[in-house]
This record gives C-alpha cells, sequence and structure tokens, in this order.
C-alpha cells in the first residue's frame, strides 16, 4: 500500500502556528475497506488542549483586528492550499473513510467552495451599514458586528474536510481564532489545515488543530479562554457540550441527529424518485446526519416504486473506493451497531424486503443496502438514527397522512420532498418541520445556503450569512445626530 505523506505524522498537533509532539494516548488509523491499520497517531493530552486554547485568546486581539479584505485573502489561500493537495487528500479520504472516489471528489470540492465562500462574505465586512434615524430624527443608530472571540470547534469522522470547513472558514471570516478537535476515527485528513496555514503564514495561534480522544473534548469544554463551542456529532455527546457550555453560560452551536423523510407523492416519475431515495440513503454508506431513512410513499405509487428501489438495493456494487458505488461502514463500533440493528430487526419480525446482514464475502466493514418495509412507527427502525444503509418505508393514503408521518420523528434535520407537480412539493415542504428540505432534487449542499435542524437536531445554524452571523455578537449604538 502507497501511503500519502499526509499519513506521516510524527508531530501531530499544530499549536501556536507549531507543530508539536503529542504526550497523550496513541490511537490506530484503521482502512475499512481491508480492517487493517495504515497509521498510528498521537494525541493531545489535557494539558496540550489547554495550551491550544490558550494561544487561541493570545492570537484573537490581532486577528480580530484584521480587515475583511485580508481576511478574505487567506480564506481563499486556504481553498487553494485544499487544492493543490487535491489528490493526497481524496486517497486519504478512500483510504481512511471507504468513501467511493466520487464521494471523496465531492468532499474536497466542498470543503473549496466553502473557504471560496466565506472570502467573499469577509470582505463584505469591510462595508458597515449606515446610520438609521431614531426618535424623530434626533439619534442615529449603527448596526455592527463583533467577532466572539476564540472558538471551540469539534467535528465528527464522516466527512472529514468539509464539517471542519463550515466551522473554520466563518469563524477565521467573522475574526475569531479557534482550536479544532478533530475525530480519532478519521483525524489526518483536517491536519492539512495546519499544514496550510503554516504555509500561507496565517498568525501564530490563530487556528489550533489537537487529535485526541473524549477528554481532549471535555477540556475544550472546560476552557475559561474560549467565548463558544461548536459541535457536529450525536446528540448524547452534544447534551455533554451543552452541558459544559451551561456552567459557563457559553454560546453553543450544536449540529446533531437526523431522522429525515423522503416523501413521494404518487405523480412522482418513479425513476428520478427511486434515484432520489437510493441516494438520499446509501450514499456515504448511510452515515449522514441528513440521510432520509424514512421513506413516505402515496400508495398508489407504492409498488412500483418498491420494485424499483428493491432493485437498486439489490444490484448496488459493494467494494472499495475505485470500484463500488457503495463503500463500508467507517468505524467498527459504528459497524458492530448496524449489525446489532439487524439483529433487532429480526427479533422484532420487520418485513425486510433486501438486506438486512453483513457483507462477509468482503475483507471489510461492509453491509448491503438494506430497505424495511411497512416499519411500525413505534419501532426503533422509524424512530432512531442508526447511521447506515438502512431504508424504512410506510404508505400514506393522502397528502396529510405523509406530512403527519414526515413530522413524526423528535427531529428536523432535513427533507426531501418529491412530486410531479412543482408547487405542490413546494407546499408539502411548507409543512414539514426541517432546516434543509430538498424539492425534486438530491443532497446538495451550497456554501450559501442554510445547514442545522429543528427540534433534537441542534441549535443554530451554519452556511451561509446564518454561518457567519454564528461567530459574531450584535452590537448597535446610538448616538446624537
Amino acid at each position: 500500500m502507497t501511503l500519502s505523506p499526509l499519513t506521516l505524522r510524527d508531530r501531530p498537533l499544530f499549536i501556536g502556528g507549531e507543530w508539536c509532539v503529542s504526550e497523550g494516548a496513541v490511537i490506530e488509523v484503521r482502512d475499512p475497506c481491508r480492517n487493517e491499520v495504515f497509521a498510528r497517531i498521537g494525541t493531545a493530552s489535557p494539558a496540550q488542549v489547554a495550551s491550544a486554547c490558550e494561544a487561541a485568546a493570545h492570537a484573537f486581539p490581532d486577528w480580530r483586528r484584521t480587515t475583511g479584505a485580508e481576511r478574505g485573502a487567506v480564506l481563499e489561500a486556504f481553498a487553494r492550499g485544499l487544492l493543490a493537495r487535491r489528490d493526497d487528500l481524496i486517497a486519504l479520504q478512500m483510504l481512511n473513510n471507504g468513501k467511493p472516489r466520487a464521494e471523496a471528489e465531492l468532499d474536497l470540492a466542498d470543503a473549496t467552495a466553502c473557504f471560496d465562500y466565506y472570502a467573499g462574505l469577509a470582505r463584505n465586512l469591510d462595508q458597515p451599514s449606515g446610520p438609521e434615524s431614531l426618535f424623530d430624527g434626533d439619534f442615529n443608530g449603527y448596526r455592527r458586528a463583533a467577532p466572539i472571540g476564540p472558538v471551540g470547534l469539534i467535528v465528527p469522522w464522516n466527512f472529514p474536510l468539509v464539517t471542519s470547513a463550515w466551522k473554520i472558514a466563518p469563524a477565521l471570516a467573522a475574526g475569531c481564532t479557534a482550536v479544532l478537535k478533530v475525530s480519532e476515527m478519521t483525524p489526518l485528513a483536517e491536519l492539512a489545515y495546519g499544514d496550510i496555514a503554516a504555509e500561507i503564514g496565517l498568525p501564530a495561534g490563530a487556528l489550533n488543530i489537537v487529535t485526541g480522544l473524549a477528554d481532549a473534548g471535555r477540556t475544550l469544554g472546560e476552557s475559561p479562554y474560549l467565548a463558544k463551542l461548536s459541535f457536529t456529532g450525536s446528540n448524547p455527546v452534544g447534551a455533554a457540550v451543552m452541558a459544559a457550555a451551561a456552567a459557563r453560560t457559553l454560546p453553543v452551536s450544536l449540529e446533531l441527529g437526523g431522522k429525515s423523510p423522503i416523501v413521494v407523492m404518487a405523480d412522482a416519475d418513479v425513476e428520478t424518485a427511486a434515484g432520489l431515495v437510493l441516494d438520499g440513503i446509501f450514499m456515504n454508506c448511510g452515515q449522514m446526519c441528513s440521510a432520509t431513512s424514512r421513506l413516505i410513499v402515496e400508495a398508489p405509487l407504492a409498488g412500483r416504486l418498491t420494485e424499483a428501489l428493491v432493485e437498486g438495493a439489490r444490484s448496488r456494487v459493494l467494494g472499495p473506493p475505485e470500484t463500488g458505488q457503495m463503500g463500508p461502514v467507517t468505524t467498527a463500533p459504528q459497524y458492530r451497531r448496524v449489525l446489532a440493528s439487524f439483529e433487532r430487526a429480526r427479533a422484532e419480525g420487520a418485513r425486510c424486503l433486501a438486506g438486512g446482514l453483513a457483507r462477509d464475502d468482503l475483507p471489510g466493514q461492509f453491509v448491503a443496502p438494506t430497505i424495511y418495509d411497512e416499519v411500525a412507527t413505534d419501532s426503533f427502525l422509524w424512530r432512531d438514527e442508526l447511521f447506515g444503509p438502512i431504508l424504512s418505508m410506510r404508505r400514506a393514503a393522502d397528502e396529510a397522512e405523509a406530512v403527519a408521518l414526515a413530522n413524526d420523528t423528535e427531529f428536523g434535520l432535513a427533507a426531501t420532498v418529491v412530486s410531479g407537480d412543482r408547487d405542490r412539493a413546494l407546499a408539502i415542504a411548507g409543512r414539514v418541520d426541517a432546516g434543509h428540505i430538498w424539492i425534486n432534487a438530491p443532497q446538495l449542499i451550497a456554501p450559501g445556503s442554510m445547514w442545522g435542524g429543528f427540534r433534537a437536531s441542534g441549535i443554530g445554524r451554519e452556511l451561509g450569512p446564518a454561518g457567519l452571523a454564528a461567530y459574531q455578537q450584535q452590537k448597535f449604538l446610538t448616538a446624537p445626530v
């Protein structure tokens, strides 16, 4: 196996502008397609995480005074740095996540586009809003935004580069400094951001990157140097982050779980609908908080759509990134959870139309694309985020029932509506409780859009102007004319 230089990290911590030797435990980095360890990397001790937070605080006063144009130039340089490492970063995500090449390429493009987008927003910060007339013209009001301060950023393993870009780019654009804690499961890709920071001369401490286990995240939450925490990951860990922030009344952004519906109406084109359903649940092996894992289909179309889905699931090619349409479950703990879900579904007597088992004919952590039909609304299959390629189906008699089933969840992150009538689809989307809804479209997420959910799917929004505002405090100035 030929390894990229990005996998060889004897100094894996980027703190205060310097690469540092780790003082914490050594973790193994695995290839889920082969169940092999391909790298070992040290992690930050709590003291080193605390040092990274202090470095961010020390760098903040100077970084906040930079102009929007200066920050925009830095963010553009990050985008160019990603492109310069394109092949190595794609190969690394294929190796560590098991992503098919097309998905790894899309991740790299998304991260690059995010830095470019926030470069533009940063430049706009140099043009503050004009005065507003107050009190019959005797006073003027001025709206201003200030960076919130040094921030702690915690990202998951399913989309290396992307979820970190969604946080780093707006934080730096707003004038914040940051400490990024990467996932212990996929710790290598985001370290490239430290390489780029050093290469482009980013001021020391403006961006710090640490590897680490749960104690690293706890240290971030307890740091007196940080003014905000932003977390993407599971609900239980998100609750712990929120509790740590509550002890100091810190603001938080939480992008958590989902149990997203895809609503297909009877007037939809079967082929189009089947493609959207299959990609919505089987992309990234279903390891997406936005995975549309609950299919609600209007009854007259159910028979034909079910046939197309079963055929599509059974014909989907599993395998390594260069040849597979769907890769493996990325982490060993998640692989065990997915297999446990199959066992539990069998015990419940769930009607399995496809899959429901491990692919033992393949060497890695592969599971078959899985479809369950007429799943009970009180089943764990309908209610729990399973984070694997598992689709649960139900039929709806009409539009009203379809919307009710779509909203029958504690989550509300994303949804898809498919209909031959665009206006009808838009009207249905308006009644579905979710933060991002696709209409007859695949799960494309533009940097200028918005991401975040209702209810248990989190707090706050990422991407677009809202993503920048998440790292700002708003000020209002009142003065005589």
